[in-house]
């Protein structure tokens, strides 16, 4: 008698237990309790005003909170260092009256300690070139960053929230400012380096169609609290759909 195979536990990257977090006097999440499944792209969906970016917040660590949040990254599962969580914001606020490439912005991010004024290090232009070709974007190395369109900006805030090779990915609705037309490839872009280096994505996205395209798990926030969460074949119904968003429209 052949016995079946028992498929091994992998533990989530990340998992919160009642977590609650406070901002401007009230409470944006309600007792968040979830899992974000090891090397596959969870997206967070919900209106405006549902918690979705302060979750993400509060992952990096920039807001306080009370409950449970534990990450798996790293050999030692301890808090995560920098280096093992990579963000790319919803825009990137510059002043137009400065001046810089693509290559500056580098140079500003990979070099801290040199002085712009000096150059831009051999070093640090390889690796510019080299993580701009991982998101098909070497060609705009010495574009001014005023110049960029949204969706090349947001190749380049990618292409920076990969170094060095993070574990966990977060993003904040990167869709945001592309074009209509390129936001398909973009995320095929960003299925493909999920798909390549294993890294753990969660994105921020109001986007039904393209969730259910890209994503291997879904958290619909609502109230600041998870209303349902899994595959999206599972999760996105219409009874669901109409818990989050308030409306049955599929």
């Amino acid at each position: 008698m052949t016995l079946p195979l028992r498929m091994a536990y992998v533990p989530p990257l990340v998992s919160f237990r009642d977590l609650r977090v406070r901002r401007g006097g009230r409470e944006v999440l309600s007792g968040v309790t979830a899992e974000i499944p090891r090397g596959g792209v969870t997206a967070v969906v919900g209106l405006n005003g549902s918690g979705k970016s302060t979750l993400l917040r509060t992952m990096l660590g920039e807001l306080p909170f009370r409950g449970e949040l534990k990450f798996r990254c790293g050999h030692d599962h301890s808090r995560p260092r920098p280096e093992y969580v990579g963000y790319v914001p919803q825009r990137l606020h510059i002043d137009a009256r400065l001046p810089i490439t693509v290559r500056d912005l580098f140079g500003l991010a990979l070099n801290r300690w040199r002085p712009l004024i000096f150059g831009v290090s051999r070093r640090v232009v390889k690796r510019a070139v080299e993580l701009l070709g991982r998101v098909k974007a070497d060609h705009i190395l010495d574009v001014p960053v005023d110049g960029l369109s949204g969706g090349q900006l947001q190749r380049v805030l990618l292409a920076l929230a990969i170094d060095p090779q993070p574990e966990l990915l977060l993003l904040d609705e990167p869709a945001a400012g592309i074009d209509f037309k390129d936001e398909d490839e973009f995320y095929q872009l960003i299925a493909d380096l999920n798909c390549s280096t294993g890294v753990t994505v969660v994105l921020v996205s109001h986007d039904l169609p393209t969730v259910g395209k890209f994503a291997s798990h879904v958290l619909c926030l609502a109230g600041g609290v998870i209303r349902s969460q899994g595959h999206p074949s599972d999760v996105l119904t219409d009874t669901n759909v109409a818990a989050t968003f308030g409306t049955s429209a599929r």
